[in-house]
């Protein structure tokens, strides 16, 4: 278990680069989380994560508005952050940035990082500008911070596609590193968002990791067929009449574009609506 720290909070960009200026001049490697906040088990294990490596690690705590639609939950995404501090300091973390949205989005700010084509795929298909804004955001950060490490999670698998294609684009020194996706005991995917769901909607949502449960197994019994897979994966989503698919699909990790026959590294990726939550899940085939 990470020893317990003393956490730091850092408001600023200012505040940021200076700690982390300090990190890399005692001779060590600095690992940044970027976070929303609402912190669970699968933050925490990228902390962890970051720990077992060496790094200084820093995490942030920004809800960014700009990878929010307008009809999205930007207003009410939980917010908690005396609770996530402590989660911080137990996973061994040494330093907090929380900043406000002015800080990160000074008066009259126009400029923002569009990854092109690859942002208009899967999640933003449907989520117009949230592939922009969150590349934004974490270019910020990766200016401020400079980083060597950034974790994310493989839960965001779309996420981790774009941000590969911004990192090598843009020449950013930063390694980013990914991290398994953490689950319930049941199966289900661990979410800021499931704290948005009925006990009777969570229950339904468990048909999501059933359904990539059944791929990996048809995978493993020697099917390579994509619209087999999706057809047998949107059968099992269908069994929760409730619960509205908006993507099932096996696709390159790398181009986010679909594929004919699963092959070692393919995404198999499923988002859909429980009641109003919208959630999403994925494997590495």
């Amino acid at each position: 278990m990470p020893t317990q720290k003393n956490l730091q909070t850092l408001r600023t960009i200012a505040e940021l680069r200076a700690w982390s200026r300090v990190q890399r001049s005692e001779g060590r490697s600095v690992g940044l989380v970027p976070t929303m906040g609402a912190l669970h088990n699968g933050h925490r294990s990228l902390l962890e994560r970051a720990v077992a490596a060496g790094d200084a690690v820093v995490a942030s705590i920004f809800v960014n508005p700009t990878q929010f639609g307008p009809k999205e939950d930007f207003a009410s995404y939980p917010r908690r952050f005396e609770a996530d501090c402590a989660l911080l300091r137990a996973a061994g973390a040494e330093a907090v940035f929380a900043p406000a949205v002015e800080e990160m989005y000074p008066e009259g700010a126009s400029t923002y990082v569009d990854v092109g084509a690859l942002s208009e795929r899967l999640d933003g298909l449907t989520r117009a500008g949230h592939f922009r804004g969150v590349a934004t955001v974490v270019s910020k950060l990766l200016i401020a911070a400079e980083p060597n490490h950034a974790y994310f999670g493989q839960k965001d698998a779309a996420q981790v596609a774009v941000l590969r294609k911004l990192v090598r684009d843009l020449g950013f020194g930063t390694e980013l590193v990914v991290c398994p996706i953490v689950r319930e005991a049941d199966g289900l995917a661990l979410s800021s968002r499931n704290a948005y769901l009925s006990a009777r909607e969570r229950q339904q949502a468990l048909v999501l990791s059933s359904a990539i449960h059944m791929v990996e197994k048809l995978v493993a019994e020697g099917q390579r067929s994509a619209k087999v897979l999706v057809a047998a994966a949107r059968a099992a989503i269908a069994r929760e009449p409730e619960v509205e698919a908006e993507y099932v699909t096996a696709v390159d990790w790398a181009t986010l574009l679909p594929v004919e026959e699963a092959a070692p590294g393919t995404l198999f990726a499923v988002a859909a609506r429980v009641g109003s939550t919208r959630l999403i899940d994925n494997t590495i085939l």
